[in-house]
C-alpha cells in the first residue's frame, strides 16, 4: 500500500490484461389527602431515570484509522476515495455510518474522516488527537490489518506493542472528551483474503507487487513454512481483536463490533477490482451496515 508509485503501471497494466470481478407521570396524592413525610415521602418520589451510557442517535462522528476507512482502491487505481467510506462517505452506492445516523445534509458538516492510508495502530492516537478538536459525539477506530500486513511474518507489530498504542489512542481521547462514544471494529479475516484470491490469476499477479506479503506472498504455496507463516499472520489478527474487545471492554462508552468484521464471509463481489485486497464499494457498504448495527442497537 505504500508502494504506490512503484506498482502504479503494473496494477494498471494487470487489470487491463484480462477481465476483473467486481460491503410520566409521577405518583401524585389526589384531593385531599395529606402530603406523604419521612420515609412515605421518600418512597413516593419517582425515582431519577439514570442517564443512558450510550446515545444510538450521536449529533457528530470522526473516523480514525487505515486505508479502508479513506476508501482506497475503491474508486481508482492506488487514490484514496473518501466518498465511498465506511464511516463518513457520501455515496448512495455505500449508505455510510455517517449518512444512515445523521442524514446526508448533516453528514456532510458534522462528520470528518482523519483515517491515513498506511497506517498503523501506532499511528492512530496522532490521529485521534486531530479528532477532538471537532468534539465529535463518535469516534470509529479500524486499525489493524497494517500491522499484520508486513514484509514478513516476524515484523508484525507484537501484541503487546499493539495494546500500548490503542490504550494510548484512547486515552488521547478521553482526556479531551470524557463523554464521547467510541466504535472499534475488528481487524478483518486476512486469510480469507488468501482463500479468496489465491486460484485467481489476477489477484495473484497483483499480490506479488508487494500487498500484504506476509499472508498474501506466494499464495500457490502449501508447504509446510508457509502455510504456517499465514498461520502465525491469522493468530495475530485473532490477537488484535482480543486486545481491541478487552481495551473497549474497560471504557463504559465504547462498542466493539464481537468480530463481526473479521467474521464477515466477503467474497470477490467485496474487494477492490485493482488489488485484491481492500474492500469495493460493495464492501465498503457491508462494513457500514455492520457499524450501524453495533452503533444503534
Amino acid at each position: 500500500m505504500r508502494k504506490r508509485r512503484q506498482v502504479a503501471r503494473a496494477v494498471l497494466a494487470a487489470v487491463t490484461a484480462g477481465a476483473v470481478l467486481g460491503v410520566a407521570g409521577c405518583d401524585a396524592v389526589g384531593g385531599n389527602s395529606p402530603a406523604p413525610s419521612g420515609t412515605e415521602a421518600q418512597s413516593a418520589r419517582p425515582s431519577p431515570k439514570p442517564t443512558p451510557t450510550w446515545d444510538s442517535s450521536p449529533a457528530s462522528i470522526a473516523a480514525v484509522g487505515d486505508s479502508i476507512t479513506t476508501g482506497f482502491d475503491a474508486c481508482t487505481v492506488l487514490s484514496d476515495c473518501p466518498e465511498v467510506s465506511w464511516a463518513t462517505g457520501s455515496s448512495a452506492q455505500v449508505d455510510s455510518l455517517a449518512v444512515r445516523l445523521l442524514g446526508r445534509t448533516k453528514a456532510a458538516q458534522r462528520s470528518w474522516n482523519y483515517a491515513v492510508t498506511g497506517a498503523r495502530m501506532a499511528d492512530v492516537a496522532g490521529q485521534m488527537a486531530r479528532a477532538v478538536a471537532r468534539e465529535p459525539e463518535l469516534v470509529t477506530v479500524m486499525a489493524g490489518a497494517n500491522d499484520a500486513c508486513r514484509d514478513t511474518a516476524d515484523a508484525m507489530t507484537s501484541v503487546a506493542d499493539f495494546r500500548t498504542q490503542f490504550e494510548d489512542a484512547m486515552g488521547t481521547l478521553r482526556d479531551a472528551l470524557p463523554k464521547s462514544q467510541v466504535y472499534v471494529a475488528s481487524v478483518p479475516n486476512l486469510m480469507r483474503l488468501w482463500e479468496q484470491g489465491r486460484t485467481n490469476p489476477m489477484s495473484k499477479q497483483v499480490w506479488k507487487l508487494g500487498i500484504c506479503p506476509s499472508m498474501l506472498s506466494d499464495p500457490d504455496s502449501l508447504t509446510a513454512p508457509a502455510n504456517q507463516r499465514r498461520e502465525s499472520v491469522q493468530e495475530r489478527v485473532e490477537a488484535y481483536n482480543k486486545v481491541l474487545e478487552e481495551v473497549c471492554a474497560k471504557d463504559r462508552r465504547c462498542r466493539f463490533d464481537d468480530g463481526a468484521v473479521y467474521e464477515f464471509r466477503f467474497g470477490t463481489q467485496q474487494l477492490s477490482q485493482w488489488d485484491w485486497f481492500h474492500p469495493s464499494v460493495n464492501g465498503q457498504a457491508r462494513l457500514a451496515e455492520i457499524a450501524y448495527r453495533t452503533v444503534t442497537n
